[in-house]
């Protein structure tokens, strides 16, 4: 059962590969996803699960388990890879390539679940490679100057900052009990206690390093170069649940391996927290300036995704519950974001924020799930990215270092303002012009509407109705700490 949801879609992306007829091929895609999906949501209902798959020397072993924080993050990926596939059947018709890109997403998906299920380090190392080689072509998907340029950049980046956490777990690995995560931490802290100046260096190479993944400076500048020349589903699925890979392995390296007790109150920390919050700025302000759509959202990007790590590194069982819904609403609601930037271009070929006046009495609805998914951005209530910047501005209050939680917090809300400043003149002069603009009614059709549509109600129904996930994450926090 461990390997389904992990074999399935790389298997069946070979097939996927195979096929040259067009209908054939979008219906396997279509399978493949909803079976993968399938099978995780069955290891989710299931008892955990663990299978050792082979030793590779001495303790260094490959190894699957399903534990809870697993299983989040395998829903996460369902949800949103079944919508942006759909988008992508008609988005790919018109902009070709479609059995290249198909193949590479499909087999994406299943390193992402190995990720997931990952049972050590070594093991999430592997899996984190192999979606990063899997998702370059996705980025050089147009085969452009510049689309190479950035799938080149994407690489150099993500394989470099593996490459650093993987040095830095040659350090920790001597200062483990076990191998394999652990909630807690898996540091043996008699001996750690006596190196540690060296292990918090350590730690703060490893997060650095997969911090690239996740937009953190000063590793983040793929992301506002990948973009741009990136099919909308690639750039969706970039945005919304491959730099949350970086944030997985972030989590397993601070709580599964360190644990929070050893990080607590030591100079890497604060350093980190600073650095994350550095991040959620320049995102916001690069954002501000930017007059490229899809550009302008990957420094949105860079920046939302900082409020996770911003999160996670106050060690705190609220920062993490912000982390975690945080995580999850900016997947749903910039997923929705660059689907319908991809729309906007597939329907009228425009590219920068200054063609865009009127768009919403052209593109009526994909114009109302942009400004959907652009209010919870925002996080303006009752959508539900109000919902994680709340618990993160309260676990911030609540941070033993007054000062820098104070800072944190003031640096949250000017980065919401920053928000509204580049979203929201899209969306008003969107629908408000302020003239009588005489447009062609050119809407996109329901395949692209669709995904679009589910997302933007999610993003809203999650933020009236959080209770729910709300009670999961709550009882994922016992095992990490």
């Amino acid at each position: 059962m461990l390997l389904l949801p992990i074999l399935l879609p790389i298997l069946g992306g070979v097939f996927v590969f195979r096929e040259r007829d067009e209908k054939t091929r979008n219906r396997l895609t279509l399978g493949l996803t909803v079976l993968t999906a399938a099978a995780a949501g069955l290891l989710c209902v299931l008892p955990e699960q663990s299978l050792r798959l082979m030793t590779i020397e001495g303790s260094l072993y490959l190894a699957l388990q399903s534990d809870s924080l697993g299983k989040f993050f395998m829903v996460l990926i369902s949800g949103i890879w079944l919508p942006v596939a759909v988008f992508a059947e008609p988005y790919l018709r018109h902009g070709g390539k479609g059995q290249q890109f198909q193949g590479f997403y499909t087999m994406t998906m299943g390193t992402l679940m190995g990720l997931a299920l990952a049972d050590n380090f070594v093991t999430l190392y592997m899996f984190f490679e192999l979606m990063t080689l899997l998702t370059a072509p996705l980025v050089l998907h147009g085969g452009t100057p510049a689309a190479r340029r950035a799938g080149l950049k994407y690489l150099g980046y993500s394989v470099f900052g593996a490459g650093m956490a993987l040095a830095g777990y040659f350090f920790l690995s001597h200062f483990l009990t076990d191998q394999s995560f652990t909630g807690g931490g898996a540091l043996n802290l008699s001996l750690a206690a006596a190196h540690r100046p060296l292990l918090l260096i350590v730690f703060l190479v490893m997060t650095i390093g997969f911090g690239a993944k996740a937009g953190m400076m000063p590793m983040q500048a793929w992301l506002p170069t990948a973009h741009p020349v990136a099919p909308a589903p690639a750039s969706a699925v970039l945005s919304g649940v491959i730099t949350k890979g970086g944030v997985l392995a972030i989590i397993r390296v601070t709580y599964y391996l360190f644990g929070a007790e050893f990080l607590r109150g030591s100079w890497a920390q604060y350093a980190l927290i600073a650095l994350a919050l550095c991040t959620v700025f320049t995102g916001s302000m690069l954002a501000l300036k930017e007059k490229i759509l899809k550009k302008r959202l990957a420094y949105s990007t860079v920046s939302q995704v900082s409020y996770v790590l911003f999160g996670l590194l106050l060690l705190t069982p609220g920062g993490v519950r912000g982390a975690l819904l945080q995580m999850t609403f900016h997947a749903l609601a910039k997923d929705t974001l660059f689907l319908a930037a991809g729309a906007i271009i597939v329907a009228t070929n425009f590219t920068h924020v200054d063609q865009l006046v009127g768009i919403g009495k052209r593109m009526p609805r994909t114009m109302v799930c942009f400004s959907a998914a652009a209010l919870s951005i925002i996080g303006i209530p009752p959508m539900s990215g109000f919902i994680s910047k709340w618990y993160l501005a309260s676990a911030a209050l609540d941070f033993e270092v007054r000062t820098l939680g104070y800072v944190g917090v003031a640096m949250l809300i000017l980065s919401a303002l920053m928000t509204a400043g580049y979203l929201l003149p899209i969306v008003v002069r969107g629908f408000f012009p302020g003239r009588d603009v005489l447009v062609e009614r050119r809407e996109v059709g329901p395949l692209m509407t669709a995904p679009m549509l589910v997302m933007s109600i999610a993003v809203l129904v999650l933020g009236l109705f959080p209770n729910g996930l709300q009670a999961w994450i709550s009882a994922l926090l016992p095992q990490i700490f």
